[in-house]
């Protein structure tokens, strides 16, 4: 399945979303690239909440509901600048924010904290 704006969007409206976001933007690229590696079965590291709010892993959030996933939960503070709003109030944009040399380094990482090759990551993305 790939991943589209309208599939968010009609995911998070059809479907009661335990967690909050506290930032009002996010990347689509981003949560593309989590989603094919979550289908892959690729782990990841656990998400920072605060009671029902998201602290620190809204990208990964978000694929893990759409590619049904487990995420760790782990506790954390929220900023006392954090956004407190709704999931439909949350801008998906089509931006990449993040380059080609920091992909390349979270894909490294993945690889590592997988004990896989980074050739089995990229291809994850192709």
């Amino acid at each position: 399945m790939e991943i589209t704006k309208e599939i968010i969007a009609e995911f998070i409206m059809k479907n009661k979303i335990e967690l909050y976001p506290t930032q009002s933007k996010m990347s689509l690229p981003i949560i593309k690239r989590l989603f094919k590696k979550m289908t892959a079965g690729i782990k990841f590291n656990g998400i920072k909440v605060e009671g029902n709010f998201i602290s620190d892993g809204h990208h990964r959030y978000i694929a893990s509901l759409l590619s049904d996933f487990s995420l760790e939960r782990i506790p954390a503070n929220i900023s006392s600048s954090a956004d407190l709003i709704d999931w439909e109030s949350v801008d998906i944009e089509e931006e990449d924010w993040d380059t080609p040399a920091k992909i390349k380094i979270l894909n490294e990482k993945d690889a590592a904290y997988n004990e896989i090759s980074i050739e089995k990551i990229t291809d994850l993305l192709k």
